[in-house]
């Protein structure tokens, strides 16, 4: 059974850095299309960014510049380095996992994911 496990979520100030990791289990994940989304509350579910086996990247342009996805493949494990955190990033964030090479900006595209992990950016 595979399983996604978040964590790094927290409190910080705005300016303030946070990075997130996404524990992967189950299967081998070095061949997997890897996601980062966020919802925040009364919204829908958004794309922040993605990340190909290959290691190519995509980013919203909401996130572009500040937020940094990478993976570990010997670890299992996708990390989602947070800088220059606004109030606007308030979020549950999750962690997404496709078994197909290409990303997806979609979330419905996706067919794993982690329970969330906050993050609270105070003003």
């Amino acid at each position: 059974q595979v399983q996604l496990v978040e964590s790094g979520g927290g409190l910080v100030q705005a300016g303030g850095s946070l990075r997130l990791s996404c524990a992967a289990s189950g299967r081998t994940f070095s061949n997997y299309a890897m996601g980062w989304f966020r919802q925040a509350p009364g919204k829908e579910r958004e794309f922040v960014a993605a990340l190909r086996w290959t290691g190519i990247t995509y980013y919203a342009d909401s996130v572009k510049g500040r937020f940094t996805i990478s993976r570990d493949n010997a670890k299992n494990t996708v990390y989602l380095q947070m800088n220059s955190l606004s109030p606007e990033d308030t979020a549950v964030y999750y962690c997404a996992a496709r078994p197909i090479v290409r990303f997806s900006t979609i979330a419905s595209e996706y067919d794993y994911w982690g329970q969330g992990t906050q993050v609270t950016v105070s003003s």
